[in-house]
């Protein structure tokens, strides 16, 4: 098999673990957002969704961009990749401790709108079972294992948070999400550990290089922006909402925006599989065939992730009421959230080439989109409390300007990496438009049933949803190379993305 074709085989195999993976994950986060919004309502939800944002920003900010920048110190390196690997830990470490010891001494960064108590400023210890995971799985990830990260992320986090969340109910409410969160995080570092320990062993004759780990730091600061800047994006609406906002507010947002989410872990479970193939395709500067992948792995994200966004946003108001009643609020803001994940598709992919190809120009982009939708989030949510809007139609605000965000960061990071590889990077059919047209008319059907045939739209609505629009795709959008997604044996020598009416562009 030729190399381009290998690199499609590889990221097919890939795919479907992860979409294996992405179904676990789904199957497992639905009864935590059960039992967090009947056990412990919007109040207690939005505190601890509060709090577990700076955390996993500061968990971020500690793997200093070792998610990413870790498969190309391997590829460069010419020490044992047991020593590199476990530099990396040390780095990370000291980092993770360095950012619990500044949370643990300014709590309030956490809980800026309730007050602290309990075991509140004990969470910042997690920090480093966090950035250590986060580091091992990409280690892993160098030698194609996937399945590792599948394991640890969409099966041993995300269940023992559910089961955590739900016996933490019987003896504390107030602590009980914090309590789960921490219990899931520990489960995720040793499902992440054993592997890494079995793959690498531990490393024998081995001092850490402190000159080396502070150099790998140093070049690691545009990528660690890239994933502060990309997270951020993500999660900064949050943070604003409460500033702006009562716990309650912001418990409604988190339930929509971790619904939202659901979709985005395909893409993000694409980066181990992805990193690895780019940079050995710019070592051996074949700009073509990372073209070609950046193309084909964006299509098959913007494909689940628009079938995902159809299946959600339609049956909303049924969809946040499975949460609870109290959450129906957050209908429009869940619609706004899933289509900003369809927009993102394109410009989240190209960055997964850019950060190794033009890491200092996909900052800035990175930087100045983000402060564009923090400012733009501020207008809309002033905006809409002086004409007397509702706290829940504003609330809304930051969720429109993330749409509105991600789908101009799209456009502009493939239109620089199209220059850059000197190739179109555009995903887009026109049969997805065709699909979505479809799919949409069915479920619209299911909407104007009476409100007491509610659960129809979920029992029938959203498979019928599911069946038009992977009908339209199947027929008029996939070609060789997108059904390799789904054969163990995938033949991908026509690896050609224009079949079916491929917009280029």
């Amino acid at each position: 098999m030729s190399g381009p074709s290998q690199d499609i085989a590889t990221l097919a195999k890939g795919g479907r673990t992860n979409v294996a993976g992405f179904i676990l994950r789904l199957m497992a986060r639905i009864p935590f957002l059960f039992i967090a919004g009947r056990l412990y309502g919007p109040d207690l939800v939005g505190r601890f969704a509060i709090a577990v944002v700076v955390v996993e920003l500061a968990a971020l900010v500690s793997t200093l961009g070792l998610k990413r920048g870790l498969a190309q110190a391997l590829a460069t390196t010419e020490r044992p990749h047991v020593h590199v690997v476990w530099d990396a830990m040390v780095l990370g470490g000291i980092l993770s401790l360095s950012a619990s010891a500044v949370l643990w001494i300014f709590p309030e960064v956490m809980y800026p709108n309730s007050y602290i108590a309990g075991l509140d400023r004990y969470l910042p210890l997690i920090i480093l079972a966090v950035a250590w995971s986060d580091i091992s799985l990409a280690a892993l990830a160098y030698r194609l294992n996937v399945r590792a990260t599948v394991t640890a992320r969409a099966v041993v986090e995300p269940w023992t948070i559910s089961i955590a969340a739900w016996i933490f109910s019987f003896f504390t409410t107030r602590d009980g999400l914090v309590l789960a969160y921490v219990s899931s995080m520990v489960a995720a570092l040793t499902a992440s550990l054993v592997p890494f320990i079995r793959s690498y062993g531990l490393p024998r004759g081995w001092s850490p290089h402190l000159s080396e780990l502070f150099a790998l730091a140093r070049r690691n600061v545009p990528l660690a922006g890239a994933d502060a800047l990309e997270w951020g994006t993500r999660n900064v609406d949050r943070f604003i909402l409460g500033l702006l906002f009562a716990p309650k507010i912001v418990g409604i947002y988190y339930m929509a925006q971790q619904v939202a989410s659901l979709p985005q872990k395909l893409k993000t479970s694409f980066d181990p599989i992805l990193g690895p193939v780019i940079t050995r395709n710019l070592a051996s500067d074949n700009r073509a065939a990372i073209a070609e992948q950046v193309r084909q792995v964006a299509f098959w994200i913007i494909a689940a992730q628009g079938g995902l966004a159809l299946m959600g946003s339609i049956p909303g108001e049924a969809v946040m009421g499975i949460v609870g009643p109290q959450f129906v609020a957050g209908t429009a803001a869940l619609a706004f959230l899933l289509t900003a994940e369809v927009l993102a598709s394109t410009g989240a992919v190209c960055e997964s080439a850019l950060v190794y190809m033009a890491r200092h120009r996909n900052l800035v982009i990175s930087a100045v989109m983000l402060t564009s939708q923090v400012l733009l989030s501020f207008a809309l949510i002033f905006a809409m409390r002086a004409l007397g809007w509702p706290p829940a139609f504003q609330a809304a605000g930051p969720a429109v300007a993330l749409m509105l965000s991600l789908a101009l960061t799209s456009i502009i990071k493939a239109r620089v990496l199209s220059r850059l590889l000197h190739s179109s990077v555009s995903p887009l059919r026109w049969p997805l438009l065709w699909a979505a047209i479809a799919a949409g008319a069915i479920g619209g059907l299911f909407t104007l049933l009476p409100h007491r045939f509610e659960w129809a739209e979920l029992i029938f609505g959203i498979p019928a949803i599911a069946a038009v629009y992977l009908f339209v795709l199947w027929r008029w959008a996939f070609g060789a190379a997108d059904r390799a997604l789904f054969s163990k044996k995938p033949h991908v020598e026509d690896t050609t993305l224009t079949s079916a009416g491929a917009i280029t562009g």
